[in-house]
């Protein structure tokens, strides 16, 4: 599901911003509550307003305080165990998308090197014009190949895997 884009602007009307951030507050409190219903965790909401003298507290002040003091109550390593800042949480994206990246790009030389294969075979390409850089790409590609084929051949019985004058493997070398 494609993510919407948010644009965000500052309401420079109070009234407007003040109607907009209590219906906020609102949906933020009623998604603590569903998170720690349906997962059964224990969470609390402490929101700070230029609109009221108070902090809203969630669920009460009580139980707020109680979830707070467990937490204050682990050592650090624990506190700050599954915090991450900007700057680490785009690292780590961008790692993620390096790697994709290069499993994407192997995985596309391979099907180049297969499609051009299938094409010399149909005599539409001639092996010549073949980019000896891809020679290792190639030899697997062809091993992989040669392995499904005689996989293939076997549950068809069209080979025997004893004879080598059958098998495509013995044939190739």
């Amino acid at each position: 599901m494609p993510r919407r884009k948010v644009t965000l602007a500052y309401m420079s009307n109070k009234s407007e911003r003040k109607i907009s951030f209590n219906k906020r507050k609102k949906g933020l409190i009623k998604k603590a509550s569903e998170l720690c219903t349906l997962c059964a965790v224990d969470g609390c909401a402490i929101i700070y307003s230029p609109f009221e003298s108070q902090p809203e507290v969630w669920p009460s002040p009580e139980e707020t305080a109680s979830v707070l003091s467990r937490y204050n109550s682990l050592p650090e390593i624990e506190q700050t165990r599954y915090m991450t800042n900007l700057e680490s949480f785009t690292k780590q994206r961008l790692e993620k998308v390096k790697k994709d990246l290069h499993r994407l790009q192997i995985e596309n030389k391979r099907k180049e090197v297969k499609c051009f294969m299938y094409k010399c075979m149909a005599g539409i390409k001639k092996p010549e014009e073949f980019d000896m850089t891809n020679a290792d790409v190639m030899r697997s590609v062809m091993e992989e190949t040669t392995t499904a084929l005689n996989s293939r051949m076997r549950e068809l019985n069209i080979v025997d895997p004893n004879d080598p004058a059958t098998s495509l493997s013995q044939n190739l070398h």
